[in-house]
């Protein structure tokens, strides 16, 4: 039997969830990032597990046999930064990053600190190259 992803989309309030951010600054950038998110991809905010705010959904399916579904993008309000969840390969990934602002990455996500250190519009067009290119890779 295979594992169960614990990270799934639930009726969660995302309105709660950011209400729930103790510090007023993040508070208020995480829920201007839901916004243009939001705008970006057309599609409404969902909360994925307890801190996952995400747009959409895809179904995966590794070789190993292990699927699931995940969102085709989204965000979190972590500890140490705001972490944005975008596809680890798309157009233009590395050009847009350099233009992107102060930021880290891992495999798919990129970390900030706050919304004055990247271009908004820069992320913009990273969030909808990012959704294109999951859409493609995992046709619904």
């Amino acid at each position: 039997m295979m594992a169960k992803n614990k990270t799934t989309e639930n009726d969660n309030s995302v309105t709660e969830y950011l209400k729930a951010i103790p510090d007023e600054k993040r508070r208020l950038d995480v829920s201007k990032l839901v916004e243009l998110f939001s705008k970006q991809t057309a599609l409404p905010p969902k909360m994925w597990g307890s801190a996952i705010v995400g747009f959409g959904s895809y179904h995966y399916k590794y070789e190993s046999g292990r699927e699931g579904d995940a969102p085709l993008t989204g965000l979190a309000s972590r500890a140490n930064a705001i972490t944005l969840y975008l596809s680890s390969k798309f157009n233009d990934r590395e050009e847009l990053l350099k233009q992107f602002g102060k930021h880290k990455t891992s495999k798919a996500c990129i970390y900030i600190q706050k919304l004055e250190d990247i271009d908004t519009k820069v992320l913009g067009k990273m969030i909808v190259n990012s959704v294109r290119h999951t859409r493609l890779r995992y046709p619904a």
